[in-house]
């Protein structure tokens, strides 16, 4: 027990300093992608530090949830990558403790840390994200620093396009400025030529106060625009010169910090509690608002108004005869339109034209009312799953980097990262791919969000399987073996001499199996050609019957072979090539099996593609086999082996 307890601690003591490591780092990627995409938005603004510093601190905690998972993936992959490598895996192997108990409490462990994502999701993320979002609008919409450069058009001043040639810093003057004023509109553009000019902010920094020296002033006439160009002649303008000018110009240069209560209703600043409730609440409204206008759109139809019953039907008239009254108070609409006069028919046309259209666009619009009020309610799930998916996220990536560790048996930051990475990405995409459909209404929320937990969630599994029982799922060699049983690779014999021979082989009988033997295998040669028939290929279920006996005898004569003490005869037997491919699939099938697969043609011609390159390879073994017959044949004719 307490060496149970020791290996506890001592993976503990190992995983924990990988898992803060690369937390850190997936974090800080996560905000260094964050900076990056909205750099722009912040840069030459005067923000202050501390509005930065806590820009930065609520996004962090906002990107935790994405980086969370990532971090256990890379962490568990470093561990018992490192651990196989440094074969301290295979001694906790063969001392007999399993993988899933070398797992146990990392396992323990990652409950207790899916848990605490649980409630930080539940508690913590609607907080910062509330905080994160207004922090950032309220980034966006701050006015940048007052800072004119030179020789470029600055239009960061709103209606206004202001040019300097030249600045002197030291008297704090703008020289050569041109100004183009768009505060009436472009086509009443205002033009303003100076020598210099000085410009500075109000106490209160809501105000531009810019001083131009020995300049002039172009406009346009507004009131003579209409009549020059009904005349088509050129538009009136105004000049003006002056030697001293004081523009006031509205500029707020303070940062207003938004309010929170923007967020705050919507679905990224509540619990599950409040989503819910907010579910509930909308869903109500939302049902209420279907039936009241489905019903004021039946009372609106044309069939509604197509029948009327007479107002002095009293109580004493039975409902047979108000149902007759109903029919005789039926308003045929055809023949009142035909008695019209031909004038009335356009007007009556038009104003059903008109109300038709009003009601569609009416009704337009209280559709996309609706949609979005749906849209709002399948956010609302969307989140509400997403608190039960990053908790559940983190236990499947530990169960696919832990045994995929194992398997690799590649620790450092090498390996791991790049499987990391490739692994994170393709969960990102079906995640996004998962919300997407929720949002827009393709699946039900809970299918789009839980999509990306059903494609890893088998994985893991596999993964898991897999290492328990010590696969060689990524060993290069494996597959390359594989692959060479598929297109029928040949193998190479190995024959060593023996020590003791219990019986030596009788040369002259294997002279005469030799013979016949090379005989057979030019038989096959003559008759047989490289390509099969298709059809004839998958009514022979696979098999070359020809071929088949040249095996089998081959392997009798190099069973006899093996027992030679004669170095000479050992090598040249070790030329005699492995016939296996007189099977020319990796499958054994029946004639009828052939014929339907042959029908299906996509699947059957891949395997008789395959049938007819290792028919080629059975070629070739059967001209070797011929040619190192004639030269053992040789071999044992000479009169020292004799």
């Amino acid at each position: 027990m307490r060496t149970i307890k020791r290996l506890d601690l001592f993976l503990l003591k190992t995983f924990l300093p990988l898992f803060i490591m690369t937390f850190g780092i997936c974090l800080f990627i996560f905000l260094m992608q964050f900076l990056w995409k909205y750099v722009d938005e912040m840069v030459g603004k005067g923000i202050e530090i501390l509005v930065l510093v806590q820009l930065f601190f609520y996004a962090a905690m906002t990107f935790v949830p994405q980086a969370l998972p990532l971090a256990i993936l890379f962490a568990s992959l470093m561990t018992f990558g490192n651990l196989g490598e440094q074969l301290e895996l295979l001694a906790m192997k063969a001392s007999g403790i399993s993988l899933m108990r070398i797992m146990k409490p990392l396992t323990i462990f990652l409950i207790f840390i899916a848990v605490s994502a649980f409630f930080f999701q539940d508690n913590i993320i609607p907080v910062s994200q509330v905080k994160f979002y207004t922090l950032l609008v309220s980034v966006k919409h701050k006015s940048p620093e007052l800072e004119i450069p030179e020789n470029i058009f600055y239009r960061e001043i709103n209606g206004k396009n202001i040019y300097v040639r030249k600045k002197d810093k030291e008297k704090k003057l703008l020289k050569d400025v041109m100004i183009y004023d768009y505060t009436d509109g472009f086509n009443n553009a205002r033009v303003i030529v100076a020598d210099s000019g000085r410009l500075k902010t109000s106490t209160d920094k809501k105000y531009l106060i810019l001083t131009l020296y020995s300049g002039e002033s172009f406009e346009n006439v507004k009131g003579n625009n209409n009549r020059a160009r009904e005349a088509k002649d050129a538009v009136p303008y105004r000049r003006e010169s002056f030697d001293l000018m004081e523009m006031l110009i509205e500029f707020d240069g303070n940062f207003n910090m938004r309010s929170e209560s923007m967020f705050q209703d919507r679905y990224v600043g509540k619990n599950i509690a409040s989503l819910q409730h907010s579910i509930d609440s909308m869903t109500v409204r939302l049902d209420s608002i279907k039936e009241s206008e489905s019903k004021a759109l039946y009372a609106q139809s044309y069939r509604k108004t197509l029948a009327r019953h007479e107002r002095n039907t009293g109580p004493q008239q039975s409902g047979q005869e108000k149902d007759t009254l109903a029919v005789k108070n039926i308003i045929n609409f055809d023949s009142l339109y035909r008695v019209q006069e031909p004038t009335n028919k356009a007007s009556l046309l038009a104003y059903s034209k008109r109300n038709i259209e009003n009601l569609q666009m009416n009704y337009d619009a209280k559709s996309a009312m609706l949609r979005y009020d749906e849209k709002d309610i399948r956010w609302h799930y969307a989140e509400m799953h997403r608190k039960f998916t990053l908790s559940f996220a983190c236990l499947i990536f530990f169960f696919i980097g832990a045994p995929l560790g194992a398997i690799i048996r590649k620790g450092g930051l090498g390996a791991p990262a790049v499987i990391s990475v490739f692994l994170f990405v393709f969960y990102y995409i079906i995640d996004n791919i998962g919300y997407k459909m929720a949002r827009d209404a393709i699946w039900q929320p809970w299918q789009g969000m839980w999509l990306s937990s059903a494609v890893l969630l088998p994985l893991g599994i596999f993964l898991t399987y897999k290492a328990v029982n010590d696969s060689v799922l990524l060993n290069a060699e494996t597959y390359i073996d594989t692959f060479k049983r598929l297109i029928g690779k040949r193998e190479y014999r190995k024959i060593e001499k023996k020590d003791v021979i219990m019986e030596a082989p009788d040369y002259a009988e294997v002279d005469i199996l030799l013979r016949q033997l090379k005989t057979s295998c030019n038989n096959y040669l003559a008759n047989n050609k490289r390509w099969l028939h298709y059809f004839a290929f998958w009514k022979q279920g696979g098999i070359d019957y020809e071929a088949e006996p040249i095996a089998h005898k081959l392997e009798e004569v190099v069973d006899i072979l093996k027992n030679s003490d004669q170095n000479l005869v050992l090598n040249k037997t070790m030329d005699f090539p492995i016939i296996k491919n007189y099977q020319l699939t990796n499958f054994s099938i029946s004639p009828k099996m052939g014929v339907a697969l042959a029908i299906v043609f996509p699947v059957g011609g891949i395997v008789y593609l395959i049938a007819v390159y290792r028919r080629r390879l059975l070629h070739q073994d059967i001209r070797v086999t011929a040619k190192v017959c004639d030269e053992m044949i040789n071999i044992i004719n000479d009169k020292n082996i004799k």
